[in-house]
């Protein structure tokens, strides 16, 4: 993570921070701060979470801390002091409460990737006007004029990935899916030098949004900021040229999300800031990005490993396409609704292995839970397996079982199954995962047959979880299927 950086300077400037965190966290001694611990000057805890997420055992590193300090105790995480709260009663806190208490705000290394006016920066009617118009191009209403789009690109990806080719890594396959389906459909972007140039720099910033905030040459935090700066220079002309067309009526503001953002106005009648712009690009890509990648790899992993849900799956699909009316080819709204099944084995993933692990939140003001002080400035973190795992929500949490989706004896309770948020913070992509998705694994199945080259490839977190070795397959076209 670091190279060439010399140990005495590495030494100063962690002595430095050290002493800079120690003055800030005497302010707090004489709260009644949960219990636990901070770990290293700076460090804190970061490098054993880490490797525990890289492991898949993100569980038993929160397992040991409940053990000895309670569902609510302190640590540090990049950079940060930060307290865990884990269960239902926990997640509803975190993530039901008013941003003026407990913000979105992110960890340095977030901030530094996403921008300061992300749309998890942002707070009060700038956030309603934002994510208002994001949400024209990510609610039903829109997404049933993308389902024939998504399906052409979907196989014709699968066609040209395929053609030469017996084997694949499913991984790498489906972020370069996932990134085009965010350039074509939610972006416009069509020049290929420029969408091969942004995906590299996006896999970079990415892989630093997760890092330690040591902006040394050579670390992977300050590759991640060098490209975030390429990102923006790569966009702003693009922005430009909108722009222009836009004020001439060759553009409308409803021909794509970045479009939209460069016409609206805000509650001044002013046009939006080039940076808060730009910030919201790329959290967009981001966002639609990796979770989508994840979720479509690891159906790829779990139908693989399972032929009776291979099977289920395969027979819904095949299903569809046997009712189809005239001389239809394409996948339909109507016939996304028919996947109920393939959804339900995605639900159960996703409760077994969260795309997310869980998120931050930042207090604001002095706040208690439970009777502990969390000091104002202190991270707050929710996680899903607090809930997902828990016997007396989900029945035998350990067994993989779609059908606790399908009219469950009793509802899940709120703020209980978390795979895209809840409340004020629920994501507001969840529907274009689930198209995307389901697209995807429609082709998947219809085209071809397909088997692990590694029978045995375990899941690792970084910090989405996907499986380690990037999940070779061979792969085989179904007779007689285009």
């Amino acid at each position: 993570m670091i190279e060439g950086i010399p140990f005495l300077v590495l030494l100063a400037f962690t002595l430095i921070l050290a002493f800079l965190l120690s003055k800030f966290l005497s302010k707090s001694q004489t709260k009644n701060v949960p219990k636990g611990s901070l770990g290293y000057p700076i460090i804190g805890e970061t490098l054993s979470f880490l490797k525990a997420q890289r492991q898949d055992k993100g569980s038993e590193w929160l397992e040991e801390r409940i053990s000895k300090y309670g569902h609510v105790f302190k640590t540090s995480l990049m950079g940060s002091p930060t307290v865990f709260v884990i269960g239902q009663a926990g997640n509803k806190f975190i993530l039901a409460s008013s941003d003026d208490v407990l913000s979105a705000k992110k960890p340095l290394t977030l901030l530094k990737i996403f921008g300061r006016q992300s749309l998890v920066e942002l707070t009060g009617p700038r956030h309603r006007l934002v994510k208002g118009e994001m949400m024209k191009f990510l609610k039903p209403e829109c997404l049933q004029n993308y389902v024939k789009k998504m399906d052409e690109l979907v196989n014709a990806s699968l066609l040209r990935e395929f053609k030469d080719n017996e084997t694949i890594e499913v991984v790498v396959f489906m972020k370069k899916l996932s990134y085009d389906m965010a350039c074509n459909i939610l972006f416009d972007i069509q020049d290929e030098h420029t969408r091969e140039a942004l995906f590299e720099d996006f896999i970079i910033a990415f892989k630093a949004a997760h890092s330690l905030p040591i902006n040394f040459p050579g670390t992977t935090f300050w590759r991640g900021q060098r490209a975030r700066e390429k990102i923006v220079d790569r966009i702003l002309p693009i922005m430009n040229k909108r722009r222009e067309e836009l004020s001439k009526g060759v553009l409308s503001s409803t021909n794509d999300m970045l479009s939209c953002l460069l016409a609206l106005r805000d509650e001044n009648h002013q046009p939006l800031a080039d940076d808060l712009i730009t910030d919201n690009f790329i959290f967009l890509f981001v966002a639609s990005h990796d979770t989508s990648a994840t979720l479509m790899s690891l159906m790829i992993w779990k139908l693989s490993r399972d032929p009776e849900l291979y099977n289920k799956v395969l027979e819904e699909q095949m299903e569809i396409i046997k009712q189809r009316e005239g001389t239809e080819e394409r996948l339909t709204w109507a016939e996304i609704q028919k996947m109920k099944y393939t959804w339900r084995v995605a639900q159960e993933l996703m409760r077994m292995i969260p795309p997310l692990f869980g998120s931050f939140r930042k207090a604001l003001k002095d706040i208690t839970y439970e009777g502990y002080d969390i000091p104002k400035g202190w991270q707050v973190y929710w996680a899903a397996y607090g809930t997902h795992m828990n016997n007396d929500i989900f029945k035998n949490p350990h067994k993989f079982d779609p059908s606790r989706f399908e009219n469950p004896t009793k509802p899940i309770p709120p703020f209980s199954y978390l795979p895209f948020g809840a409340g004020l913070h629920n994501c507001i992509g969840n529907e274009f995962a689930r198209v995307e998705t389901l697209t995807t694994i429609h082709n998947f199945v219809k085209m071809y047959e397909w088997s692990q080259v590694n029978p045995e490839e375990a899941i690792t977190r970084q910090p989405m979880p996907y499986p380690s070795l990037g999940l070779p397959i061979k792969i085989k076209p179904r007779f007689n299927v285009s």
